[in-house]
C-alpha cells in the first residue's frame, strides 16, 4: 500500500487555494530609476503568494471538523475549534494564492512618479522618489550609459479580505461567521543597474521592503455554543469576538526587466518574514502565527512618452 506524505495529502486543496482571492501586492517590479516627467508605464504582472503559515494551518483534520460541524444544528465547542480559526486568520494574514494585476504609473516631476494598482479585489496607491542616478529618457539620456539608480517609495493598499468560496474555507466562514478587513503600508527601497542609456534595454533591480499591515476580524458564530463541566446540557451561545491587529514584515526582492524602448519582460522574487503576533479567538483563546512569504512573479510592462519626450 502506498502511503502519501502529508504535504501530498493537502494538494488537492492546496491547489484550490491557488486559484482564488486576492491580496494586497507585496512583488516589488520597480527600477531605482522612476517614471520621466509626463511619461507613462503600464501594465501587469501574474504570480503566487505562497505563506507558509496558510499552508501549514490547513490541515486534513482541521479540514474534516469545518465540513462536519457545518452540518450540524448546534456544535460543542471543542478545542479543535481553535485550530479552524486559526486556519482562516492564517489565510487572511498569509494566503496562499494566485495574484493578477493591472498598474498604471505617471512621471509627475523628475525624480517622482505615482501609481496605481488594481489586484482584482485590493486596491494600490504608490508613490516613488528618485534620489540616485540621471532622469533623462532613451531618446535623451541624461547621464552615462549602465548607470545605477536608488529610489524609495511608499504603498498604500486596502481590501476587505474574504475566504474563498471553496470546500473547507467556505465552511469555516459561514461556521465561524468570520470576517476581516485590512489596510497595508509598504516601503520598499529600490537600487538598479541600467542596461543600456536610460535602462533602453532593461535593468536588474534590487533592494529591501517594509510592510505594516493593520488588521480588523471578527468571528460572529451562530450555533456554537458552549457547555458547564460534568453537564451534558446546552448552557450558553458563544459570544461573538471583534479585534484589530497590526504586524510588520521585512523582506528583501530582485527583480530584472528585458526588452527595448518600449515593452518588457519583468520576471520578480520577494520574500518576506513576519511575525503576526498573538490573536483572539472565540472562548478567550488565542493563537500564535509567524511565517515566511515567497512572492514569485512574471509581468510586463509598456512605455509610453509623451509630448517632447517621444
Amino acid at each position: 500500500m502506498i502511503r502519501l506524505s502529508p504535504l501530498l495529502r493537502q494538494l488537492p486543496w492546496l491547489c484550490l487555494l491557488l486559484m482564488a482571492a486576492c491580496t494586497a501586492p507585496r512583488s516589488v517590479i520597480h527600477s531605482g530609476k522612476v517614471t520621466p516627467r509626463g511619461q507613462f508605464k503600464a501594465g501587469g504582472n501574474l504570480g503566487f503568494n505562497v505563506g507558509t503559515s496558510s499552508i501549514g494551518k490547513i490541515t486534513g483534520a482541521v479540514k474534516s471538523l469545518a465540513e462536519q460541524a457545518i452540518t450540524q444544528d448546534t456544535v460543542n465547542y471543542r478545542p479543535a475549534l481553535d485550530k479552524v480559526q486559526e486556519a482562516a486568520l492564517a489565510y487572511v494574514l498569509d494566503p496562499t494564492v494566485a495574484t493578477s494585476d493591472l498598474y498604471v504609473r505617471y512621471g509627475v516631476v523628475d525624480r517622482l512618479d505615482v501609481g496605481y494598482k488594481y489586484s482584482f479585489g485590493a486596491h494600490s496607491f504608490d508613490a516613488m522618489y528618485q534620489f540616485m542616478g540621471p532622469t533623462g529618457t532613451p531618446e535623451k539620456p541624461g547621464g552615462p550609459a549602465n548607470a545605477n539608480y536608488g529610489s524609495v517609495g511608499l504603498q498604500f493598499s486596502t481590501q476587505r479580505a474574504k475566504l474563498p468560496n471553496i470546500p473547507f474555507l467556505d465552511d469555516a466562514q459561514t461556521l465561524l461567521g468570520f470576517t476581516a478587513k485590512r489596510i497595508d503600508l509598504l516601503v520598499p527601497v529600490v537600487f538598479s543597474h541600467s542596461f543600456g542609456n536610460e535602462e533602453e534595454i532593461g535593468n536588474v533591480s534590487y533592494g529591501l521592503a517594509y510592510s505594516r499591515s493593520f488588521v480588523k476580524y471578527g468571528f460572529e458564530p451562530g450555533k456554537i455554543f458552549s457547555y458547564v463541566p460534568g453537564s451534558t446540557t446546552v448552557t450558553e451561545k458563544i459570544p461573538s469576538l471583534l479585534a484589530k491587529k497590526s504586524y510588520g514584515a521585512l523582506g528583501g526582492f530582485v527583480n530584472l526587466k528585458l526588452g527595448y524602448r518600449y515593452a518588457y519582460f519583468l520576471p520578480a522574487l520577494a520574500i518576506y518574514y513576519q511575525n503576526y503576533g498573538t490573536y483572539k479567538l472565540l472562548n478567550n483563546k488565542e493563537a500564535k502565527l509567524k511565517g515566511v512569504t515567497i512572492i514569485p512573479s512574471l509581468g510586463v510592462q509598456f512605455r509610453i512618452p509623451a509630448g517632447k519626450n517621444r
